[in-house]
């Protein structure tokens, strides 16, 4: 039988136990089905050989040796990964396309005597959903923007908020990246599985409530915030926060430990900088950077690089501020105060 899901929301509420990819690592790497586990039925060199014997001797040949890997994995995938699960475990296969790969292996399940099914059209299907979700189709949702300049903590607001009910998207989360110069935090997803991550959060919320989303540029690192997103968020008004520049400056000294600390990293990524701040004020950062000032150096940052570029952004934006609230410090129990304040201001958007 073939699942075939008409919507996105339905695919995720699927009601099946397991949710099994059965392409390549690779292929998986990139993006997949959210919760769904990797068992492949061709590996990524298994796959790529198969390719070349379909494409240089003949699509009979590829099937007869596709079809010898492919049931040799999917036994060793039943006497290892599947030993456990009993008669009435329920599983959902797919593979690119929904063809032979994950055909082959539900055939198999179902021959053991479990109740699996394929999603009618593989990823493809899924990747198509997400596609009309974030590419084609206006969101449904009220976002609202949280603005404030650098250093003003309005990434670990998000958590203070969603503690107390207010709908959030930590979109620097979902992309691995604090959106910023300084912001990297390792590798960051491929651009489809931050767009799965991103709607799959987006299926979560209630239309009817306003949604609070981080302000960002139209890019996260090297992510592009998908377009149905980004036109809400155009669109959105804004909450911003401000906190005085000390206050900034120790909360930035904590949360850019990482690459403050990693001297090589940092100057590298204030090299390019020397094009828009010129050449001297790059030099004096690396010699602050040099000398272990972290807090002078943070404190320029902010000064000369970010709050200008902060105010530039907002001058020509010119969004709709809704709320604007001020705190003196930036300690859990100053945002503990902030968060009560911002879910006030957006209560209001309810009534």
């Amino acid at each position: 039988m073939a699942f075939t899901p008409s919507n996105l929301p339905d695919l995720l509420d699927h009601g099946f136990d397991t949710v099994i990819d059965v392409r390549s690592p690779a292929e998986y790497a990139e993006d997949h089905v959210p919760g769904a586990i990797n068992l492949p039925v061709l590996d990524d060199d298994e796959r790529a050989r198969v390719g070349t014997i379909y494409k240089q001797v003949s699509p009979f040949d590829a099937r007869k040796i596709g079809a010898a890997l492919v049931f040799r994995n999917a036994a060793h995938h039943v006497e290892t990964a599947l030993s456990h699960h009993d008669g009435a475990w329920r599983p959902l296969v797919y593979c690119w396309r929904g063809g032979q790969r994950s055909g082959s292996f539900a055939w198999l399940l179902a021959e053991i005597g479990w109740r699996s099914e394929v999603i009618r059209g593989g990823y493809k299907t899924y990747r198509r959903l997400v596609a009309d979700m974030l590419h084609r189709e206006a969101l449904p949702f009220r976002f609202v923007q949280l603005g404030g300049y650098t250093g003003t903590a309005k990434t670990e607001l998000l958590p203070y908020l969603a503690q107390r009910g207010v709908q959030v998207i930590d979109l620097e989360g979902l992309a691995n990246h604090r959106g910023s110069l300084l912001g990297s935090m390792g590798g960051q997803p491929a651009q489809k599985g931050f767009e799965s991550a991103v709607a799959r959060q987006l299926c979560r919320l209630d239309p009817a409530r306003p949604v609070l989303v981080e302000a960002e540029s139209s890019k996260i690192g090297d992510l592009l915030i998908p377009p149905s997103l980004w036109q809400g968020m155009k669109k959105a008004p804004w909450i911003e926060v401000s906190a005085p520049i000390v206050a900034r400056t120790e909360y930035l000294v904590r949360a850019y430990d990482d690459i403050l600390s990693d001297s090589a990293a940092l100057h590298a990524k204030l090299a390019p900088l020397k094009a828009h701040r010129g050449e001297a004020l790059v030099a004096q950062w690396i010699a602050l950077s040099a000398a272990g000032d972290m807090r002078a150096l943070t404190r320029s940052l902010m000064e000369d690089h970010y709050d200008p570029a902060y105010a530039k952004s907002m001058k020509a934006m010119s969004p709709k501020v809704i709320g604007r609230v001020e705190t003196e410090g930036l300690s859990p129990g100053d945002l503990e105060t902030v968060a009560a304040e911002i879910e006030a201001a957006l209560q209001l958007m309810e009534t």
